[in-house]
């Protein structure tokens, strides 16, 4: 039984992405209704309509800002967000891509059987303080995301 549901969980992960892929487009062109703050807050895409769409709200994730080295991911200080949808899609995306106009990678989880995937990322704002807020532009092989959320613990 565990592996039908695990199997159902992949088959609908593939899906997602392939859905993704298909639908998403650039949604962080200047201007774009979060350059400034999370008008629309969480896991979200910029489908083919120029509508937002979110695929797991704020509320529903939980950001760790480490700010030192020793006890960030991978060794540096960094990000990881965790959550999961109300139709039961878990996320889980980690980067030590910082600073406000920082590239580089992360890696983005997007159900919990432990595939991986290293994924392009822009900072496009920085947050320091509980409160304050991260947001990132994701970017896979024409896939585009984006979290915009709001930093709920400080590892130090």
């Amino acid at each position: 039984m565990r592996k039908k549901i695990k199997n159902l969980l992949f088959i609908s992960l593939t899906l997602s992405i392939f859905l993704f892929i298909s639908i998403s487009c650039d949604n962080d062109n200047d201007p774009s209704a979060n350059d400034d703050q999370c008008e629309y807050a969480g896991f979200t895409y910029e489908d083919n309509n120029n509508n937002n769409q979110i695929l797991i709200s704020e509320t529903n994730l939980n950001t760790q800002f480490f700010p030192n080295a020793s006890n960030g991911p991978y060794g540096a200080p960094g990000v990881e967000i965790a959550g999961e949808s109300s139709s039961g899609n878990f996320v889980l995306f980690v980067t030590n891509v910082i600073n406000e106009g920082d590239t580089g990678i992360g890696y983005l989880m997007l159900v919990n059987d432990g595939q991986e995937t290293t994924v392009n990322v822009i900072c496009q704002r920085a947050g320091t303080a509980i409160g304050e807020e991260f947001r990132f532009d994701i970017t896979d092989s024409g896939l585009e995301t984006e979290f915009c959320v709001v930093i709920d613990e400080i590892i130090n």
